[in-house]
């Protein structure tokens, strides 16, 4: 497990601030907001997000039944807070099997959504088709919110994408036929209002999907 910051965009590594510049640099795509280390899932690392970050951190509240929260990620540093937070899901897919949920909310341009998405980001407008009418709803802390079908996606994942609390709302859904989880009007809670709550949320094993390139 990479014990460093990172890109969020594509994964590589970053150099810190220092005499040359004041923001955290990747090679390819240069100044960025660094993604700090996963960790394994745990309320304690689900508050340290939460404390830190500037941006929701969105999960489904109540969780469906019998899924459990499997990570969460950060991109941004202790100067900046957290500018996007990535919060991994996993339990019975809609069709059978296991389905997994990655929710991110993110300032314009962070690029860790269009990471998890497996398009050529950093942001989803142009993916998505909003002439015509949403493919799916949730009601984000208390305000319906609709969200497009996000196009030229791999094959392996259902991803929609929409605007919550003026920042980028992702919902990437593995394997892609439970996409049909995002059908049933999905209730997400920001945890920076759900105080003593967090420490109710049910904990699985880290999902490998937070930490792909």
């Amino acid at each position: 497990m990479r014990g460093e910051p990172s890109c969020p965009k594509c994964g590589g590594r970053v150099r810190a601030p220092g005499l040359f510049s004041d923001a955290w640099q990747c090679d390819v795509h240069f100044t960025v907001h660094p993604l700090q280390p996963v960790i394994p899932p745990s309320v304690e690392a689900l508050e340290v997000v939460v404390h830190r970050t500037k941006v929701p951190v969105w999960m489904p509240w109540p969780l469906p039944v019998g899924w459990l929260f499997t990570g969460v990620a950060s991109a941004g540093d202790d100067r900046s807070g957290g500018r996007a937070t990535a919060v991994a899901c996993t339990g019975p897919g809609p069709l059978g099997g296991m389905g997994e949920l990655i929710l991110v909310a993110e300032e314009l341009g962070v690029g860790l959504g269009a990471r998890y998405a497996g398009i050529d980001g950093p942001d989803p407008g142009p993916f998505m088709d909003v002439e015509k009418p949403p493919q799916a709803k949730v009601l984000a802390a208390g305000r319906p919110t609709p969200l497009w079908h996000v196009a030229r996606t791999p094959d392996d994942r259902a991803v929609f994408a929409g605007e919550a609390l003026g920042l980028w709302l992702w919902a990437v859904v593995w394997p892609e036929q439970s996409g049909l989880l995002m059908y049933d009007e999905l209730v997400l809670a920001d945890l920076r209002d759900a105080g003593a709550e967090v420490e109710l949320v049910p904990c699985g094993a880290l999902s490998p999907r937070l930490l792909e390139k």
